[in-house]
């Protein structure tokens, strides 16, 4: 406040004056009388410019001591009409800081700004940008968006300085409404913004194109190319050489940071030039993370580790750059021992992040001693609950026990904010590697015994699931229950599974005379007066199913339903349950008791509940499943005859828990799925619909955006007001990945999201398809994604259909696309030499040939059709023809039954722009679909 003290001395004593009250009692009378002065002064017409910034200055400070201003505001709003700079900025200030956008002089306000937007003087224009990116409002982005504010930022006149407040503002005015401004024509203007010298500016339209990326994508993807080189450039040079932009040694760490976060927008670039520039500067990044520190300042190591977690990041969203991967890895795990806590939480956060990539989950998985140990000693909380994420996350099937156990041991010790979440780790990773159900019974059973209070229904359902569909193991749970209920004190969850197993599986022990008949019911009935009313529901089901299981102990269970207690109870389900359960007892015949309380059929399969409320507590776990363990490829590829390296598939899916059950208050049995190593959920079998798209009703667009995938495997499949679904796949021999995101581009949230494959029955046979849950709830503004996994079995023509149903505000929503599943999405080039071409095309007979004339598109130039030729798997045969301006092309399309070879020739005339294309192959129907999809293309 100092120069406001020179030129304002009523000010400095009006602080001086707060600061020196001994009392909030002295201060709130020194301000009220300050208030009244106030007040006097504005009634006079005589008030000057320098007089009113003043008054208004001293408001603003009342108000910042958290006082209520109700007055002075329209003379705040005439400083905005001054000519003088220092009154203009108490003018904006005040609009700034007190103003509200319903507040009955924003019209004014507004004017005001129009007029210094308008104006000359770049300093008003700043000004002016500054207030509207900070109260924007829809009402001011309808009237200034449209061309005051995006005319400043184009204009070849406007000097730097105001073009970077420009963008800014725009950012702003995006984010309240992104549909009022047409931003997309000033697309190619703003991505030049990349290559200015001014820095400033380059990091000012970096914050605008990320959020220009998400909300109008497909307009600045070319922005890519530019952020590449830009950041390439950047981490390449010194602190010296970017002097007026280094932050203690680190040459320009925000706009790097900027450009990395931009280009995670986007799927991975397909030109070998940019992957490889994009590669080269993580490998500079990581090596002067690698580098001694040329400072002990704490501002050098976080600018210089924030532009190394950052990279990391975008590292892990190359996916294919594994050697990387795996350098970020060792780096990171030289951070695991630092001495500064926030060091030790971000290097375990990026050991997460890594560990959804399936290069590096080797290097992650080295690092488990020193993440145990980490869970053991480190201090702080939220470190530790980080590392109960990695070592979550670098589980397999090698090391799930140890790291199984070492979590139950923790969590005897473990705070109570993250025991819940442990919990359920515990109980995903105990189900999902599993090699012995009778390990997986004990550690849940530990785990209630332990935590019981944390362990929800989701939980103990799913033990119970388990052991119903695994026979092998019933007897072993029906003891170990037994004895765990033996114990003095046990949970009401040990008492529901205890009591549940005994019901259905207590016959397998009753042989033993420390476990007959009898003594099971005493046991269990000890437990019945402290349990609640729900768990009380339960056991009396198992009471009746000991009825059938053991008559010999009838009439100690029908005196337990005729009691008072039972008959007569307050909870009329508990008395209607035992009034039933006596008449069925008295009434019924030994067959019919047979027949109504018969064992527990086994459960179909379905989605995990425990996986889906992991997944809404941390979303970046849903990605890390996608990655197939290493034990997992090795036997997928065994099954596979000449299998060789391949895209991962997706890790088992669990059944889902059903409330529905008999020995439930109000809710029917859990339903379970089959085996551990069996919950692989295939998509083509009974989870799908027989309606292809014969019968299915295609969204408008669907066919468009399915043919835009044709020579490209990444883009935007469909948008619209609500949604858009994006894509991005990758193929290796007969099988490929396909990951879509669903983008919520609304206000609202997308409640009862589904995703549903649609395929025919010959496409059944034709396509192995498997599929990730996702979550059934996508926030506003928020991404998901769905992994699908394909392998072509055989050839086919139509593609699968995607249904998409959720509601919005309420009102249901239905999308109908295709899947962008080509058959020659599974080609791979041949080589052959011109007179292996010529022999083979003459033993494919014109009956295998598909040929179609066709107008060119676009203008016939020879590096494109040899680019989209390649995108489509073909190599390009060069000196095969004898005229040097055809292209002569060869594939082999990979299936599991079938190798299939695809010769084409296309014949461009320049003269009248038309081509003329050729397909053999040895299936007449794959020539005729690729001709038709092909000739679309050029």
């Amino acid at each position: 406040m100092s120069k406001f003290g020179e030129q304002m001395r009523g000010l400095s004593v009006f602080i001086s004056d707060i600061r020196n009250c001994k009392s909030k009692e002295a201060e709130r009378k020194r301000i009220n009388k300050e208030l009244a002065n106030i007040r006097s002064k504005f009634k006079s017409d005589k008030l000057e410019g320098y007089q009113k910034k003043k008054y208004v200055c001293k408001l603003l400070f009342i108000f910042l001591l958290g006082n209520e201003v109700n007055f002075g505001y329209q003379e705040a709003v005439n400083l905005l009409s001054s000519i003088r700079f220092s009154e203009k900025q108490i003018g904006y200030l005040f609009v700034t800081v007190i103003m509200g956008e319903s507040h009955e002089l924003m019209p004014l306000v507004i004017q005001a700004i129009r007029h210094d937007l308008e104006s000359r003087n770049p300093t008003f224009n700043t000004l002016a940008m500054q207030c509207v990116a900070n109260i924007a409002s829809r009402e001011m982005v309808e009237q200034l968006g449209m061309d005051v504010v995006p005319n400043l930022l184009i204009s070849p006149d406007t000097n730097a300085a105001v073009k970077q407040t420009a963008c800014l503002c725009l950012l702003r005015m995006m984010r309240v409404d992104p549909k009022i401004i047409p931003i997309e024509k000033h697309s190619s203007r703003i991505i030049k913004f990349l290559n200015d010298k001014n820095l400033g500016l380059v990091t000012a339209a970096c914050s605008l194109l990320e959020e220009l990326s998400h909300t109008h994508g497909e307009f600045f993807q070319s922005c890519l190319s530019e952020a590449v080189q830009k950041l390439s450039g950047i981490v390449a040079k010194s602190h010296s050489d970017l002097h007026d932009y280094s932050y203690y040694f680190v040459p320009g760490p925000w706009l790097s940071v900027k450009l990395m976060k931009l280009i995670q927008c986007y799927p991975i670039p397909n030109d070998a030039i940019i992957k490889a520039r994009l590669g080269e500067a993580m490998e500079t990044v990581l090596n002067k993370a690698a580098e001694p520190s040329k400072s002990k300042k704490v501002q050098h190591s976080n600018a210089k580790h924030a532009v190394l977690f950052e990279a990391i990041n975008l590292i892990v969203h190359l996916e294919t750059e594994s050697g990387l991967q795996v350098r970020a890895c060792n780096l990171l795990g030289g951070y695991l021992t630092h001495k500064e806590t926030n060091m030790r939480y971000l290097s375990l956060e990026g050991l997460c992040n890594l560990s959804t990539t399936e290069f590096s989950r080797e290097a992650v998985r080295k690092h488990q001693d020193v993440v145990l140990n980490a869970l053991k000693t480190e201090r702080d909380v939220s470190v530790r609950q980080k590392a109960i994420d990695l070592l979550y996350a670098m589980c397999d099937h090698t090391n799930a026990e140890t790291i199984v156990g070492e979590l139950l041991t923790y969590l005897e010790k473990a705070d109570f904010s993250i025991r819940e979440p442990l919990v359920l780790k515990i109980a995903i990773l105990s189900e999902k590697y599993a090699q012995d159900y009778t390990w997986y019974v004990d550690t849940i059973l530990n785990l209630i015994r332990l935590a019981g209070d944390y362990v929800g229904e989701e939980v103990w359902y799913r033990i119970i699931q388990i052991v119903i569909n695994k026979q092998e193991v019933q007897g072993y749970a029906a003891k170990t229950c037994f004895e765990a209920l033996q114990a003095p004190a046990c949970h009401e969850n040990m008492i529901k599974v205890g009591g549940y197993i005994l019901g259905e599986f207590g016959n397998l022990i009753a042989g033993d005379p420390r476990s007959d008949p009898l003594v099971q019911f005493k046991l269990l009935h000890s437990k019945f007066p402290f349990c609640s009313v729900g768990t009380r529901a339960l056991l009396l089901s198992a009471y009746v199913k000991f009825i059938n299981l053991y008559p010999e102990i009838k009439g100690d269970i029908q005196s337990v339903f005729e009691q008072d207690t039972q008959s007569r109870n307050a909870d009329l389900e508990l008395q209607q349950r035992a009034i039933e359960y006596l008449k069925l007892s008295h009434l019924a015949s030994h067959d019919v008791m047979a027949t109504i309380l018969e064992e527990m059929p086994q459960f179909p399969e379905k989605d995990s509940l425990l996986l889906s409320k992991l997944y809404k507590t941390a979303p970046w776990m849903a990605k890390l499943h996608e990655v197939k363990d290493e034990s997992e490829v090795k036997s997928e590829g065994t099954k596979r005859s000449g299998s060789e390296e391949a895209p991962s598939f997706s890790d088992h899916t669990y059944a889902q828990v059903n409330k529905a059950n008999v020995m439930k208050t109000t809710t029917p049995p859990p339903t379970i799925g089959g085996g551990l190593d069996d919950f692989l959920v295939d998509v083509s079998g009974s989870g799908t619909s027989d309606v292809h798209a014969t019968t299915a009703s295609l969204t408008p667009g669907a066919e468009e955006g399915y043919k835009r995938f044709v020579c490209k495997n990444s883009g935007v499949l469909f948008e619209n007001q609500t949604l858009q679904i994006g894509i991005k796949s990758e193929f290796k021999k007969n099988l490929g990945r396909y990951g879509i995101f669903f983008g919520n581009k609304s206000t609202s949230i997308l409640n009862n999201f589904t995703v549903d494959l649609t395929l025919s029955p010959a496409l059944e046979e034709s396509l192995k398809i498997q599929k990730k849950p996702i979550p059934n709830i996508i926030a506003a503004g928020a991404q998901t994604q769905e992994i699908i996994n394909v392998e072509c079995i055989n050839v086919f023509q139509e593609p699968p259909l995607i249904d998409i149903k959720f509601h919005v505000g309420g009102t249901p929503q239905n999308i109908i696309l295709k899947l962008p599943l080509m058959l020659h999405k599974f080609a791979e080039p041949a080589t052959m030499a011109g007179s292996d071409f010529f022999q083979r095309w003459k033993q494919l007979s014109n009956a295998q040939e598909a040929q179609k004339i066709f107008i060119a598109k676009n203008p016939i130039e020879k590096e494109s059709i040899e680019s989209k030729l390649t995108a489509c798997g073909f190599s390009t045969l060069k000196d095969v023809d004898p005229n040097a301006d055809n292209f002569v092309s060869a594939c082999i399309i990979n299936t599991t039954n079938v190798l299939v070879g695809v010769l084409l020739r296309l014949e461009p005339n320049y003269q009248t722009q038309q081509y003329r294309l050729t397909l053999r192959t040895s299936h007449e129907t794959i020539s005729k679909n690729m001709a038709e999809l092909l000739s679309e293309q050029f």
